[in-house]
């Protein structure tokens, strides 16, 4: 089978970076295209040398005599895995102080080599690491809106006609956005993938990036979160769960989140009282891979409303975070909890701009599944540029001042 190629909204971004900076890093979990997108741009818009730590005899030199490797290199070069020999970014870093053209050096890493403090403050102000996440469902149907753009620009995606009901959202859930995975057909194919990936990841990037002594235990908790996607972290109630320590899982879960495979979204806190939650939510990254680690296929997302909660949040999640990655401005992500007000998703922007997301998997909505919302936007006044619900419905329906509710497709459109 043929992996199409897509168009990731991220190549320009990397392109001008490759301008600016002299070491840009494309982080993200394995399988999502890095090393594709990464050999286009080396062979085209910024021709470069490429090496993959994949390869053994590579690897082994880089390992053995980082300082010899990196001196014997002619910049530009594309270094595929640096996860695989982190010592050479320190290597890097002494290359880059001696000669600060931009563009030297493009490096891909499947696991957050960037968590060293010592590597981060030898790198800063050297390099610009940029996100890939699997694929945003509008870069495999090819959509052209960036809802996180729209968003905040006061405006809402306007569709009519979509498809109603769960319909909506179940196979996009239970595909995912892992290119290969979800050109698999569903059930044992699909699986198997999404089994090896797991066991891959966990006994190879996770061995490389950390001496995780009950690495045996990494597989159970990240099941478990599966199970919690989607809702607020307790590290002491996994903990129990598992009979393991809090401080332990709080650890374990940075690792998880380090290999791309989970994602803490913190809590907004405006400062309305000192009743807000500052717990995070957890996601697990991918719709597909959740659905997988939940035994859910298409007919289960569809009528198993324990699964279809977490798995509609879930997708919405992952797609907001996509289209924030090539977003026209930085913008941070946060949940929102106060008593009883509860918002799924809160986007501010460096000029304190806001925007408000509710996810709903029904097709009718009535007042209460926005009320939180409209209430969000009484309080912050001109900050609040839009609040939408996401639904099932087949079309756009305004709500109110700023407010409207728009189909699953509207996140793809």
């Amino acid at each position: 089978m043929t992996t199409p190629l897509f168009t990731r909204r991220i190549r320009p971004i990397v392109v001008e970076a490759l301008e600016d900076a002299r070491i840009v890093l494309i982080s993200g979990a394995r399988q999502v295209g890095k090393t594709t997108l990464s050999m286009e741009i080396a062979a085209t818009d910024h021709p470069m040398r490429t090496l993959t730590l994949d390869d053994g005899p590579t690897r082994e030199a880089a390992l053995q005599d980082p300082a010899g490797f990196i001196a014997g290199l002619d910049a530009p070069v594309l270094i595929d895995e640096i996860q695989r020999a982190p010592g050479l970014l320190l290597e890097i870093k002494k290359v880059v102080d001696h000669d600060t053209t931009p563009g030297r050096f493009l490096l891909t890493g499947s696991a957050n080599v960037l968590s060293s403090k010592r590597v981060i403050d030898a790198l800063t102000g050297r390099i610009d690491r940029i996100r890939m996440w699997p694929l945003a469902r509008s870069e495999i149907v090819g959509g052209e809106l960036n809802v996180v753009d729209e968003l905040l620009a006061g405006r809402a995606p306007q569709l009519d006609g979509a498809l109603v009901g769960r319909r909506a959202f179940s196979s996009v859930i239970a595909e995912g956005g892992y290119p290969e995975a979800r050109l698999r057909p569903p059930g044992r194919s699909r699986e198997r993938w999404f089994e090896n990936y797991i066991d891959t990841a966990l006994e190879r990037d996770l061995r490389e990036i950390a001496d995780a002594r009950r690495i045996d235990e990494m597989g159970r908790l990240l099941r478990l979160l599966a199970s919690q996607s989607a809702n607020l972290l307790s590290y002491r109630a996994v903990g129990q769960r598992l009979e393991m320590h809090h401080d332990t899982v709080q650890a374990y879960v940075t690792l998880l989140e380090q290999m791309f495979l989970v994602q803490r979204l913190p809590a907004w806190r405006p400062g309305l009282g000192a009743r807000e939650s500052s717990r995070p939510k957890v996601y697990v990254c991918d719709p597909g891979m959740l659905a997988y680690l939940l035994g859910a296929d298409v007919e289960r997302i569809e009528r198993d409303d324990q699964v279809t909660g977490k798995a509609c949040e879930t997708l919405v999640a992952a797609e907001l975070l996509k289209h924030a990655s090539w977003a026209n401005s930085a913008i941070r992500a946060y949940h929102y909890q106060r008593e009883r007000e509860d918002i799924d998703f809160v986007l501010e922007n460096r000029a304190g701009d806001l925007a408000a997301i509710e996810v709903k998997a029904k097709a009718s909505l009535d007042s209460k599944d926005w009320k939180w919302l409209a209430a969000l936007r009484d309080a912050s006044s001109d900050r609040f540029k839009s609040g939408i619900v996401i639904y099932s419905g087949d079309q756009t329906i305004p709500l109110g001042d700023r407010l409207w509710a728009v189909p699953y497709a509207g996140l793809w459109a």
